[in-house]
């Protein structure tokens, strides 16, 4: 009987009753790995983050990461990384260096960088202000958080998921509210992963049938840009410096973020001299900065942080915020054609986003259903990617005031 009560003892069973919402969020887990196997949803970064979910919430796996008032000693100090290892294992190493430091999203926006062609927004340049006009979500839903009770940093990172860029939000929520992180990783990973569900939502209740015929193509016919650019090459090359440079000057808190998005990109466009870097950044680097990224965020969602009503309300919010975005950038479309002559599709607002390149390709696909002929990618994407800096750059506005 002493042997059969011990092996009962190494079992979790007894973990399992004193707490059954470790069931509740292994079931979670699973419905994140149905999303991204199945269905397909950022397969690259759910199942990691899905599969890190399953792991925290496996009784007596010590897998969960641990909130900073465990490695917070009395005297004021921390434990150091090996004995956070020791102590709480090794999710908890990975999460303490990799992802509290700040560490991974300047990494992965490299990679990011050097899979970015910002060669649509330049010849578009007047498109990329609806990039701009996309990030009414964040600050839309950071006002409503504080009428809610959320602190203003709380409040911020929340309202970053509208930004749809999960680095971004991750990157945010380490400077600014670190208890967060877990909740809104999660909403804003799984948001980016229903972008083909919340885009036509948003447009089918937002656009006319008239306006989703406009085709971008004939609008260029009939009213040619008045301005080309010759060298294109060239143009690419020096438009990272030149950006980064500027962004550091008016928003220095965006430099980490931005600054490595510029650098990648440098590397994509000088081309084959280069071409060894490059295929690492995008390659190995980002490959790896995403396994553990994935399985850290998804880690820190135990059944403790995620069963709490601060918590359901970041998931809600989080929604709002997103939808808010997509709404803003159409809105600001339809404000534009009341007052020129060449018309601008609303689904090239409501790719604002930071969610490359998956926002424009479902708005593609939307345009070419009213319209086998209307191929919008090429100008969704000028916004699309002038989302991904204006996210960054408002993370960094965000950071300053309230950091």
């Amino acid at each position: 009987m002493g042997i059969l009560e011990n092996l009962y003892k190494m079992t979790a069973f007894q973990e399992i009753f004193n707490n059954p919402g470790y069931l509740l969020m292994l079931a979670i887990g699973a419905f994140l790995l149905y999303l991204g196997i199945h269905k397909k949803y950022e397969p690259l970064l759910l199942v990691p983050i899905a599969f890190g979910v399953i792991l925290a919430n496996l009784p007596g796996g010590t897998m969960g990461v641990v909130t900073a008032d465990h490695i917070n000693l009395a005297d004021g100090t921390n434990l150091n990384l090996l004995e956070i290892a020791h102590e709480y294992g090794i999710m908890n190493f990975l999460y303490y260096s990799l992802i509290k430091t700040g560490f991974l999203p300047p990494i992965i926006f490299m990679g990011i960088g050097a899979l970015t062609d910002f060669g649509p927004m330049l010849r578009n340049l007047k498109l990329a202000f609806f990039g701009a006009a996309a990030q009414l979500g964040i600050f839309t839903v950071l006002i409503a958080a504080i009428l809610l009770g959320f602190t203003a940093k709380e409040a911020a990172s929340l309202g970053i998921i509208g930004g749809a860029d999960g680095p971004t939000a991750i990157y945010t929520t380490i400077k600014l509210a670190p208890h967060l992180l877990g909740p809104i990783a999660i909403a804003a990973y799984s948001y980016m992963a229903l972008v083909p569900v919340i885009i036509p939502l948003v447009v089918r209740l937002t656009c006319s049938k008239k306006e989703l015929l406009i085709n971008m193509k004939e609008m260029d016919k009939q009213y040619p840009p008045k301005l080309k650019i010759k060298n294109l090459k060239a143009v690419k090359i020096a438009f990272p410096v030149v950006l980064g440079i500027v962004i550091s000057i008016f928003v220095p808190s965006s430099v980490p973020l931005l600054g490595m998005l510029l650098f990648g990109n440098l590397l994509k466009e000088i081309g084959t001299s280069v071409a060894r870097l490059s295929e690492a950044a995008t390659g190995s680097i980002l490959n790896t900065a995403t396994i553990f990224l994935g399985l850290t965020v998804g880690a820190t969602m135990t059944a403790q942080v995620f069963l709490d009503f601060k918590t359901l309300m970041i998931i809600v919010g989080g929604f709002l915020a997103f939808a808010i975005s997509i709404f803003g950038g159409i809105m600001f479309v339809k404000i534009h054609n009341l007052f020129t002559k060449k018309k601008i599709n609303p689904l090239i607002g409501a790719t604002g986003l930071s969610a490359v390149p998956m926002a424009s390709r479902v708005a593609n696909e939307i345009a070419l259903k009213y319209d086998s002929t209307n191929h919008v990618l090429q100008y969704c994407m000028s916004s699309n990617i002038s989302g991904v800096i204006g996210s960054a750059v408002a993370a960094g506005v965000l950071i300053s005031f309230l950091q």
